[in-house]
């Protein structure tokens, strides 16, 4: 059967029904993102704990990107050859034993439990998206359910923080992390079972071969518009990573806000790309259409280049918090985009595919953040503002370089 009838012939199912599907892995997902949650909010007390300073502290997050990466890029390949529900479960059981030594007073543990974090993350997303994706074969609900995989996150990264404070108020922060560590432990059953091979959807589509270490490489290397979508993704984590970092001391410069009323506006960024993520998930996949959600990818950058360029220029308040919502939605439908055509082009390297960019989001964040902070320290604002924008311009040139070649050519690339 070709790969057009594939398409039309499978009924999509309702959205309702993939979460019904993927529930294990919405769960490891928003919940992978809550031992940095932890750091972030709690970061005073925990730096008091290890006695350090917070800055001291703060910067030992960096040890996570750099785990990632590492790991993302030299692991990539496994995730096609071993089953992704077992890679998840994997990742689980490290996340929970980082969390318990983030418990531990001292730099070192926290060390520890940084890098560590950061591994099981480049591990654990690439995994639960793949497996989720693979539960519907080739049909457009393995891009829909790929990208709910990522909106889980950022529902998490939205709604953590509040959540984690007021179990705190009974435990501490050390409670948080022990419960993220039974939490961890306690899903792993689930999401193996989850994550066979085979399951669901995909059953009258072979599973795809598994692939040796370099062959995974090459085959990826092959696919039509594979390496300009990594690029679009990291030049897109550069530039929102990289404004996020410095986004509250802009506002406290420019309009005097302070901590309580830029927690506001925090929420507004993160619900603007929760919304726009969730929208673009569902408007992207609901049939075979990469032009449509190319032409989407493109006029996202364009206009998230504006939106920048309007949070750094806005004369008033209320137009700095309308660029920023718009900035923060704009990326969600890139991030969006980039899940859905490299889940639909890379059928046979999906888990390969999956991590790199999850590999190249991390480099991403670290350079850029690095690169924009340079900018600000020398320069200014502004000049932090062009880093972000050239970052926006690598991930615009790549995407407009996209093709649409038909899927019987994409297939006839992958052995």
């Amino acid at each position: 059967m070709s790969q057009p009838d594939l398409h039309t012939t499978h009924q999509l199912p309702s959205e309702r029904r993939i979460i019904a599907e993927i529930w294990p892995a919405l769960l490891a997902s928003a919940l992978g993102l809550l031992p940095f949650t932890v750091l972030s909010t709690f970061l005073v007390p925990i730096a008091d704990w290890a006695g350090a300073g917070y800055a001291e502290t703060g910067t030992l997050r960096g040890l996570a990107g750099i785990g990632a990466v590492l790991a993302g890029v030299a692991l990539a390949p496994l995730i096609g050859r071993i089953a992704p529900g077992t890679v998840a479960a994997a990742a689980l059981g490290l996340m929970g034993l980082a969390a318990i030594v983030g418990t531990f007073s001292g730099l070192a543990a926290l060390a520890v439990f940084c890098l560590a974090t950061g591994v099981s993350n480049a591990l654990l997303y690439p995994a639960l998206s793949t497996a989720a994706a693979d539960r519907f074969g080739t049909t457009p609900a393995a891009g829909r359910a790929a990208t709910l995989v990522m909106t889980a996150q950022t529902l998490a990264s939205t709604v953590g923080a509040p959540l984690l404070v007021l179990p705190a108020l009974f435990w501490g922060w050390q409670g948080n992390l022990v419960a993220i560590a039974v939490l961890s432990i306690a899903l792993i059953p689930a999401v193996l079972r989850y994550g066979r091979r085979g399951a669901g959807h995909a059953g009258d589509t072979p599973a795809p071969a598994r692939l040796g270490y370099l062959a995974a490489f090459r085959t990826l290397a092959g696919v039509p518009g594979a390496r300009a979508l990594l690029l679009v993704s990291f030049g897109r984590a550069g530039a929102f990573m990289g404004h996020l970092a410095f986004l509250a001391p802009l506002y406290a410069q420019k309009f005097s806000l302070d901590a309580n009323w830029f927690a506001f506006v925090w929420s507004v960024s993160g619900g603007a790309f929760f919304l726009g993520h969730l929208l673009a998930g569902r408007m992207l996949n609901t049939e075979d259409s990469p032009a449509r959600t190319r032409a989407v990818m493109v006029i996202s950058l364009g206009i998230s280049l504006v939106a920048l360029s309007g949070v750094y220029l806005a004369p008033v308040l209320p137009l700095a918090v309308a660029g920023t919502a718009v900035l923060s939605a704009s990326h969600a439908v890139v991030s969006a985009a980039v899940m859905s055509l490299l889940v639909s082009r890379c059928t046979q390297v999906r888990g390969t595919a999956l991590s790199l960019n999850a590999a190249g989001m991390s480099l991403g964040l670290f350079l850029g953040t690095a690169a924009s902070g340079a900018a600000l320290a020398g320069s200014g604002y502004l000049a932090a503002a062009a880093v972000l924008c050239a970052l926006t311009l690598v991930a615009l040139a790549s995407a407009l370089t996209l093709r649409t070649p038909s899927p019987a050519k994409t297939l006839e690339r992958q052995p």
